[in-house]
This record gives structure tokens, C-alpha cells and sequence, in this order.
């Protein structure tokens, strides 16, 4: 449903209940009661009146930006974004998302790293906010070093505060498209045992046993790292439609987009291939080529 069409909806809902509030009291009970009931009841009209104005005010505003989401229209888009970030300096943690995600479906990396720069000089917040957004353009724009030595100072910045498990996962990802197999390994041997997220422990064990078990200098353990945490998250997720569910409270996010195939082959690997038969590769290599 359009946004232009939910937003008359609720206007004529919220129109609807102040008639209600204003007009029913006095044809249903008299003057006298509905004097008494105003007086009462004026806090919620006044609330609705102004959630009604608010709203209208807010759409109207955002009306350009809503019409080109619609339509989908994402150098339109990237455009009249650029006008209001970069141009204006409205450093919106809104705004700087949608101008980031226009960038990435037309994967114009060129501009992400444009946009990295001047938000690291403008906001360096709103740059560790969205660390994982700008790392994952680097991988798409075929620089994979990039984007782990990208991610890597995130964590030397982040080093001592809330733990960034996703920064440390696509760090991994990345070591392993650039072919850093050692530095990959130790990296998802630590979160495959450790992560409390079932995803990020049921990839991270997935990769330890599909691709980094043939280039790992004890096999032993790099295996038994991998079988250990495939049976942490069998316990915990109990089948592949626990998988599946925790898979799609992530599904809208980029990062989750670009690593899609991998999240199904793990699915695949963990429960067996039930409920995933004929979703994942027979090959079990990543695929660096469609970062090239």
C-alpha cells in the first residue's frame, strides 16, 4: 500500500474519533453531560489533533523523499540526498542510511568511500555507527584487503567498549576473500566457540569446515572447533526453521543481503539440508569472483 494512501487512512481515522469526541456526547446524552465530558476529555482531543498535525507535517516535509522510495528511483534518490547530506551537513543517522543504501543497489563504491570520508571528518559517530555498511561497499567494489584493514581498525578503535560480533565476522570474511587463511582462521575459531549469536556461530563454524579446514595448518582442531559449534547451535536453534527465523530478523539489512547464499549454505551444513535442499551450492569455495 502506498504511504499517501495510509496516510489519508489514518486521517480519516483520527478526524473520525474528534468528531466522535466532539459531536456523540451531546446527541447522545445532552448538553449538560457533553459539557461535562468535554471539559474531561479535552487532554485526548488535544492529543489527537496534534499527532494529526504532527504527522501531516512530517509527511509533507518527507514527501520528495517518500516519492522517490516508492518509485524506487535510487540516482534520484542518491541525488536529493547528497543535496541534504553532504551539501547541506544534515548528518541524520536516517538520511546517511538511505544515501548508502541508494549507493550500494547501484553499486556505485566510488561514492561510499566519498561518503566514508566526509562523515569520518564530519561525524566519526555516525562512521562507527555505520561500519558495517561501508566495509560491506568495499567487498562489493572487489577490494576485500580493503575493507579487512577497514574493519580492522573499527575494532582497534572499538577495543575495551560493547563488542561488535558482525564487525568481527565480516573481518573474517574479508581475511578470507583476500586469501588470509591463517588470520581468517583464528578469527572464526574464536567466534564459532564463543559468539552468542547462532548465526554469527553457525557461519563462522561453516567456514572453518568449507573452506578453511583444506588451508589450515591443524586440521584437528580447526574440525573439531567446527563440529563443537555445529552442535552448540543445534541445541540452541533445534532445527533448520530456527535457522531460517533467526536468519530473517536480519534479512532487511545490507550486510545480511551480500552474504545470503552463505547463510543458506550454513543452514544447509548445520541441519543436514532440511528445509534448504536444492538452496546451496555443491561447491563449498566463496566465491571471490563476484567481489571482482
Amino acid at each position: 500500500m502506498k504511504l499517501k494512501f495510509i496516510i489519508i487512512i489514518f486521517n480519516i481515522i483520527i478526524v473520525f474519533f474528534l468528531s466522535a469526541l466532539a459531536f456523540i456526547p451531546a446527541f447522545a446524552f445532552g448538553s449538560g453531560f457533553a459539557a461535562l465530558f468535554w471539559r474531561s476529555g479535552w487532554p485526548l482531543a488535544f492529543i489527537l489533533a496534534a499527532a494529526l498535525v504532527t504527522l501531516n507535517a512530517f509527511f509533507l516535509i518527507n514527501f520528495r523523499l517518500y516519492k522517490l522510495l516508492e518509485r524506487e528511483d535510487w540516482p534520484a534518490l542518491a541525488d536529493y540526498l547528497e543535496q541534504s547530506v553532504l551539501y547541506k551537513g544534515r548528518y541524520s543517522p536516517r538520511r546517511l542510511r538511505l544515501l548508502l543504501n541508494s549507493y550500494l543497489v547501484m553499486s556505485d563504491t566510488p561514492a561510499v568511500i566519498r561518503l566514508e570520508n566526509k562523515v569520518g571528518i564530519a561525524r566519526p559517530a555516525l562512521l562507527e555507527a555505520n561500519a558495517l555498511i561501508f566495509g560491506t561497499a568495499r567487498i562489493l567494489g572487489g577490494d576485500p584487503a580493503g575493507a579487512a584493514d577497514f574493519f580492522r581498525l573499527r575494532l582497534e578503535k572499538s577495543a575495551g567498549k560493547k563488542d561488535k560480533p558482525w564487525l568481527r565476522w565480516y573481518y573474517g570474511f574479508s581475511l578470507i576473500l583476500a586469501g588470509s587463511f591463517d588470520e581468517a582462521e583464528g578469527s572464526f575459531k574464536a567466534l564459532a566457540a564463543a559468539s552468542a549469536d547462532p548465526l554469527i556461530a553457525g557461519l563462522s563454524a561453516y567456514l572453518l569446515s568449507a573452506v578453511l579446514l583444506k588451508h589450515s595448518a591443524n586440521g584437528a582442531e580447526c574440525r573439531s572447533v567446527a563440529e563443537d559449534s555445529r552442535k552448540r547451535v543445534r541445541k540452541a536453534l533445534k532445527s533448520a526453521d530456527g535457522w531460517k527465523r533467526e536468519a530473517e530478523k536480519i534479512e532487511t539489512d545490507v550486510y545480511a543481503a551480500v552474504i545470503k547464499k552463505y547463510i543458506d549454505e550454513a543452514g544447509a551444513w548445520l541441519f543436514n539440508g532440511a528445509a534448504y535442499a536444492g538452496q546451496a551450492k555443491t561447491e563449498t569455495n566463496v566465491d571471490r569472483s563476484e567481489y571482482e
